[in-house]
């Protein structure tokens, strides 16, 4: 035995002894979610085999998690549920009395379709349920994003660049106003590759990178907040409810 498995097995017994310890103060549950969360903090060390156990156990739980979320709340109410009512009854009191729809036999037949591509002999007819799969989402979601997105944004930009109040002239909302529609079009000047950006129009693109450049920084920053305000959910699990330190 060398040196490097020595301090392997003695690393491997500090953390069971501290494992049974904190299960004693602690409770199992407190207990596993701390040691979890150290094995995926440990990371940042270097990679190492309490880490990958971890990662691999959070993995493996999340799909299991939702595949049985995707068969009880998806599957058994909207499939089997609406092929034949009095099958779900037991599990689904509230479903048993409803009329079959013979119709859902269309996505029962594509859901067996795309289980073909398990096999390599006719794993080729899965194409037409995939194909039919992503062209109807595409198709659909098509419409919701044209409403929601791109006719929204356009009449979130057409407004009057002199606002009034009931007071009269506001003039707070006036200069956010003329803000929004200098970086509107800036932007979309930006992106205007056919006219070369020179003069008044390419001062117009370079303000037009800075809105961008902004508007990505928020957006970045945004989403570092999210990450540190799970990490500070993180430590104050860690010292407050598993360590005592904090009240």
């Amino acid at each position: 035995m060398n040196g490097k498995q020595a301090a392997s097995y003695v690393v491997l017994a500090i953390v069971i002894v501290a494992f049974a310890v904190s299960i004693v103060l602690k409770g199992l549950l407190v207990t596993v979610g701390a040691f979890l969360t150290l094995f995926i903090f440990s990371f940042l060390y270097k990679d190492n085999p309490y880490y990958k156990f971890a990662e691999h156990l959070f993995v493996g739980v999340s799909a299991a998690y939702w595949m049985c979320m995707g068969f009880w709340g998806t599957m058994v109410p909207n499939l089997f549920g609406k092929l034949y009512p009095p099958m779900v009854g037991p599990v689904m009191p509230a479903l048993k009395d409803n009329a079959a729809e013979p119709f859902m036999l269309i996505p029962l037949i594509l859901g067996i379709l795309l289980l073909l591509r398990l096999s390599s002999s006719v794993g080729w007819i899965s194409r037409w349920a995939l194909a039919f799969i992503v062209g109807t989402t595409a198709g659909l979601n098509l419409i919701r994003y044209l409403r929601s997105d791109f006719i929204q944004q356009i009449n979130n930009t057409t407004f009057s660049l002199y606002a009034t109040g009931a007071t009269g002239f506001n003039l707070g909302e006036t200069l956010s106003n003329i803000a929004i529609f200098v970086s509107v079009m800036t932007g979309l000047i930006y992106f205007f590759f056919s006219k070369e950006h020179k003069g008044a129009f390419g001062v117009g693109a370079r303000t037009g990178i800075i809105v961008l450049m902004v508007t990505f920084g928020a957006s970045f920053g945004y989403t570092v907040m999210a990450r540190i305000s799970l990490l500070v959910g993180r430590m104050q699990f860690l010292f407050g409810d598993w360590l005592g330190m904090m009240q």
